[in-house]
């Protein structure tokens, strides 16, 4: 059986090294090729391909919010996420959108070639490291909304009473919103709660 594959990234040599190595085996098949997202959805919608290639950051309309629509369309889609970014953040967010699997770009050819069968075959691919980001996010309490403007200011410097003034709150309110973030992150100070910020994709400083 040909799997039939669309390939959206806004890098030309991405997708030319992807036809490249793709050409070796007869069952895929590069129907069409996007360079952004919106462009995604749309070729989608036109070739019906088996399997979709999704970077996830591009312009106009990224690889996460592409995903969610083409799933939206047509709900059993699948995509394949491959790209650089492989925080806990970026692969919860791919996975809610709908993505089948989550692959990165260093991967080697014959685990591209493994990933595309298995997703085509209705199976989720994820390599292993990312399956234990998974486990660990699952095993600890998300952030509320607020919590993440905390963390945001925490990576400013920002003092508990300047995060208060920032947020309208109190400064013991603040203080209590530094202590479940660490908590939640399982840090002991602040540094830590901005390292690991940062670790799970939460804040994007300096992206």
């Amino acid at each position: 059986m040909t799997i039939r594959l669309l390939l959206a990234d806004d890098h030309a040599v991405v997708r030319m090294g992807l036809v490249a190595v793709l050409a070796h085996h007869k069952d895929l098949h590069v129907v069409a090729q996007a360079q952004d997202g919106k462009e995604a959805v749309r070729l989608h919608a036109e070739h019906k391909p088996d399997v979709t290639l999704m970077d996830l950051r591009m312009p106009s309309l990224d690889g996460i919010a592409a995903t969610a629509a083409i799933r939206a369309a047509s709900a059993d889609a699948k995509v394949l996420m491959l790209t650089t970014y492989d925080t806990e953040e970026d692969v919860h967010r791919a996975l809610s959108a709908g993505a089948s699997g989550y692959l990165l770009k260093d991967a080697g050819p014959d685990d591209l070639v493994k990933a595309i069968r298995a997703v085509a075959a209705g199976e989720r691919w994820l390599p292993e490291h990312i399956k234990r980001q998974i486990a660990n996010r699952e095993d600890s309490e998300a952030l509320t909304a607020r919590q993440i403007e905390v963390l945001g200011l925490l990576a400013q410097g920002r003092s508990n009473k300047a995060i208060g003034l920032a947020l309208g709150i109190s400064e013991d309110g603040a203080k209590a919103h530094v202590k479940q973030i660490f908590l939640k992150l399982r840090v002991a100070d602040r540094a830590e709660a901005v390292a690991e910020g940062m670790r799970r994709g939460i804040l994007t400083v300096g992206r």
